[in-house]
């Protein structure tokens, strides 16, 4: 009798989130390039270096608050490899970057709202873009996946929603801001996804 085939573990992909940004709370900045406390980058490096298993590879947003955190893990597991991904940076709010929320008006909120994945808030990106790109992102990461190895991604709160929107609706189905996912990953942590 022959033994069964040996199961290998599912690759997974972890939504790793920056840590907090130095920003005044209440603030716009999806695309805006704030940096995150040095502190709380570190502490979650040295978090996320024990946890991550050997062989992973390694993609973060260009944004800095994203970039400090992927550079810090890699200092302390030397053996992760880490890439840029322009396509895993936050969603660009156009001219509402950087002001507070309360300040941009209720109608223009509402304008959004009620086009969610169309409307250009700010004069910025659409979710539709945001998804796309994110969902060009996911795709690659399957690919890597196929070696067995997990992927991980330095990124942000808006990635990490498109990503469970994504795994729930597939590629090309469109949320209204009702259906739209609100969890993420706190700042400085993650959450894991399988990539099957």
């Amino acid at each position: 009798m022959t033994p069964p085939p040996a199961v290998r573990p599912r690759a997974r992909l972890w939504l790793v989130r920056h840590a907090q940004p130095v920003v005044a709370a209440g603030t716009c900045y999806g695309a805006l390039d704030v940096p995150a406390d040095a502190a709380a980058t570190q502490v979650a490096a040295q978090r996320l270096a024990q946890a991550l298993p050997a062989g992973a590879a390694a993609h973060y947003s260009t944004l800095q608050r994203c970039e400090l955190l992927a550079l810090a893990t890699k200092a302390l597991q030397p053996n992760l490899t880490i890439h840029p991904d322009t396509r895993l940076r936050e969603m660009n709010f156009g001219a509402w970057e950087g002001h507070a929320w309360d300040s941009i008006g209720q109608s223009a909120i509402d304008a959004w709202t009620a086009d969610f994945a169309l409307h250009r808030p700010g004069g910025g990106d659409n979710l539709a873009t945001l998804l796309a790109r994110v969902a060009a992102a996911l795709s690659d990461a399957r690919q890597q996946a196929q070696g067995g190895n997990d992927v991980v991604w330095f990124t942000h709160a808006g990635v990490a929603r498109c990503v469970a929107w994504l795994l729930a609706h597939g590629d090309g189905c469109m949320p209204g801001a009702d259906e739209w996912p609100l969890a993420a990953p706190a700042w400085g942590a993650w959450e894991l996804h399988d990539l099957a």
